[in-house]
């Protein structure tokens, strides 16, 4: 019998709190069925404890010693995922506001700051 390993690698602290632990589906054993297309449904917790409840979430594919791993991906890199929290795409929005407006200076060196 073929066994469906999910392995959480991907360290990011606010999307992927699992981050450098595999996890198998033995402790979470569960059967899907393979679709005709070879569509197989990873089951809502599953797929909410990985982050794969998410628009755009992907999973990569492979074959391990007679296994087939499923194991999430983040297009955005790890160290990068920073940037795309909702708290800090809401600083790049306001900040794009005050840009768009005008409300902005220039400054000829970090000196200027006091002024």
């Amino acid at each position: 019998m073929t066994r469906v390993e999910v392995v959480k690698d991907v360290c990011c602290s606010t999307a992927l709190p699992y981050c450098g632990y595999t996890e198998t589906m033995s402790k979470e054993h569960t059967f899907v069925t393979v679709q005709s297309r070879g569509v197989v449904a990873i089951p809502p917790e599953i797929r909410r404890k990985f982050g794969l409840d998410q628009p755009g979430a992907q999973v990569e594919v492979s074959v391990r010693k007679g296994e087939i791993v499923l194991k999430p991906h983040m297009a955005v890199p790890a160290d990068q995922a920073w940037f795309w929290s909702k708290g800090w795409q809401e600083k790049e929005r306001l900040a794009d506001e005050d840009i768009n407006s005008g409300r902005i200076r220039h400054l000829e060196s970090v000196d200027d700051l006091d002024s």
